[in-house]
């Protein structure tokens, strides 16, 4: 475990100085969600034009849950690692690039485990309708990896989110695709 968590942190390190000043900016407003709202809306508009309001209405039900399980599990997984974030972690002091520094747990990210589950129900959902749906996946590759650059997250604690993500995602699709079938079948 001690070799991987080293391995961990020399990836860390690696990609981490990859990043330079000038674009300390520009990965600063790809963390943040705020910033992604006009391509959230996009993607609700699509899905609205190819499921009506009421079914719109149904997965953002779905949506809101599935983030809302994802996110405390997530903080429950941090409680109780208490794994330091990169920049609160004394040995990596002067090695690395610290963009942004936070005091709360690394293990593992919100950010990252909240945007692969809803590109996953997403994706699962319109995979047959749209011909480049694989593309949402973009969404949690390029937010995610933003923690790395500002010096939040190692890239364990991405991944372990993604494969948290994944399996959350998938699973609020089957259970959905079970609720719809039963109580809301598409005409």
């Amino acid at each position: 475990m001690e070799e991987l968590i080293q391995f961990d942190k020399q990836l860390f390190l690696f990609l981490n100085n990859l990043g330079s000043e000038e674009w300390d900016w520009f990965w600063l407003i790809i963390t943040k969600q705020v910033y992604w709202i006009p391509f959230f809306l996009y993607v609700f508009y699509l899905i609205i034009r190819q499921v009506g309001w009421k079914q719109f209405g149904i997965l953002v039900l779905f949506i809101a849950l599935l983030i809302t399980v994802t996110d405390q599990l997530t903080n429950l997984f941090k409680y109780n690692f208490e794994r330091l974030r990169p920049c609160s972690d004394p040995n990596l002091e002067g090695l690395m690039r610290e963009v942004v520094s936070r005091s709360s747990f690394s293990f593992f990210s919100g950010h990252a485990s909240n945007s692969m589950a809803t590109t996953t129900f997403i994706f699962l959902l319109f995979r047959k309708h749209f011909k480049y749906a694989f593309l949402l996946f973009l969404f949690p590759l390029i937010f995610a990896y933003s923690r790395i650059y500002l010096g939040l997250h190692f890239p364990g604690d991405i991944v372990t989110g993604y494969l948290f993500g994944l399996f959350f995602g998938t699973f609020f699709y089957r259970i959905y695709k079970i609720v719809q079938l039963k109580y809301f079948p598409v005409s």
